[in-house]
């Protein structure tokens, strides 16, 4: 019988000194490769998020860098002289009404949202019926169309030239269609999966022991869906009070029917600058507050159903 040579196992790969070193380096590589992440994730939000940011701030507030004022009697001075422009631009009649207007029309198709996207997710999730894989395409459609293109459609179905003589044109009912059409997915698309993923065993039991259904769905179920309710009343929001496309052609950006997003525009175009980036700086705070305060409460919400 011939006996088959071996090779010598190597020395690194049997000895204690082998296998220690291989620990050591895969004790290193992770924190290098932490860090690394950390890095590249940092530097990206900052070349596209944080940087922007930042120059929209400090346009809107008319705060620049002089090479010879770098005292701090010159600070103080340049950032008072700041602040009064940006209030100034602010808080003249057209900027307060665009901003009210955008405001308070945020935050009634957010909540009418909210509502009508935990009723369809529930039909999506609950209920078969023909038809649905079409509607489940037919709400992620403002993701891909241009909101441009939808604008043109609502022009053209609640115009002044109406098939249905619904004539919605420079209207706040108008605007606010144009604004729910485009938020919609992000409540849907928020509550389905929460919904999804719940146990129908607790709802069962609570039938069996004479709960109603409506009784069932507020006593466990919302409670469970508080939570991606609110992250899609948060991101609906924030996604309507920038909104621009859609609701361009439909507000006609004069009047009583022009928006933040459509005021911030028309000051690009006739170039006051400052102007534009003080309003749109209000814009990015109201936005940045109610994301952080939906948030903080779909944490707390989560807590408590745990």
């Amino acid at each position: 019988m011939d006996i088959q040579a071996k090779s010598p196992p190597s020395p690194h790969a049997t000895s204690p000194a082998g296998f220690g070193w291989r620990r050591v380096r895969s004790r290193l590589s992770l924190p290098l490769l932490a860090g690394g992440g950390a890095a590249l994730i940092v530097g990206y939000l900052s070349l596209i998020v944080l940087i922007p940011m930042a120059a929209l701030v400090s346009h809107g507030l008319s705060v620049s860098v002089h090479p010879n004022g770098a005292g701090v009697e010159f600070w103080r001075w340049h950032v008072s002289i700041g602040l009064r422009t940006f209030w100034r631009a602010v808080t003249v009649p057209g900027a307060r009404q665009a901003i009210w207007l955008s405001l308070w029309l945020s935050l009634s198709v957010a909540a009418i949202n909210a509502v009508m996207g935990v009723a369809i997710a529930w039909v999506l999730v609950r209920d078969r019926f023909i038809g649905k894989g079409l509607i489940e395409a037919s709400i992620d459609l403002p993701f891909a169309l241009p909101t441009i293109v939808a604008g043109v459609v609502l022009l053209a179905i609640y115009g002044p030239d109406s098939p249905i003589h619904v004539d919605l044109f420079e209207t706040w009912m108008g605007l606010m269609l144009a604004l729910l059409f485009v938020t919609l997915p992000f409540s849907v698309r928020a509550v389905q999966p929460v919904l999804a993923s719940l146990d129908l065993e607790s709802e069962d039991a609570a039938r069996t022991l004479g709960a109603g259904s409506l009784r069932t769905f507020f006593s466990l179920v919302l409670p469970s869906l508080w939570p991606a309710v609110l992250a899609g009343f948060g991101l609906a929001f924030a996604r309507a009070i920038g909104e621009f496309g859609s609701i361009s052609l439909i507000a006609g950006g004069i009047g009583r029917t022009t928006t933040a997003s459509y005021y911030v525009y028309n000051l690009t175009q006739a170039f006051f600058w400052t102007n534009a980036a003080a309003v749109s700086t209000v814009l990015l705070v109201i936005s940045l507050v109610v994301l952080v305060t939906t948030n903080v409460l779909s944490r707390r919400f989560q807590r408590r159903t745990l």
